[in-house]
């Protein structure tokens, strides 16, 4: 099998692991609070922070989400690679 056959195989597995993810959310859960500590989600948009309080319950899900979203730039990141090196064979025929 040719190399670039190799590498778009590499890419479209990645695009399986994208569609299966679930969903995602760029933030991070934080503790806010003096004495009680209180979970909450916040996100910088449009150059300002947006809090929500998130409680027990739905901070796991959340952090859920924000793994998600992390392990999303991770694979774009791969796929970025595996695309600099399809241009590069592309170039050196």
């Amino acid at each position: 099998m040719s190399e670039a056959k190799e590498i778009k195989g590499k890419i479209s597995n990645l695009q399986k692991e994208i569609r299966n993810l679930g969903p995602l959310m760029r933030g991070s859960v934080t503790l806010m609070g003096k004495k009680n500590k209180q979970p909450y989600f916040s996100v910088g948009i449009q150059k300002k922070t947006k809090v929500i309080y998130l409680g027990d319950k739905r901070a796991e899900k959340a952090n859920e989400f924000v793994a998600n979203y992390k392990k999303l730039l991770e694979i774009v990141d791969e796929m970025t690679l595996l695309n600099m090196e399809l241009f590069k064979l592309e170039s050196s025929k």
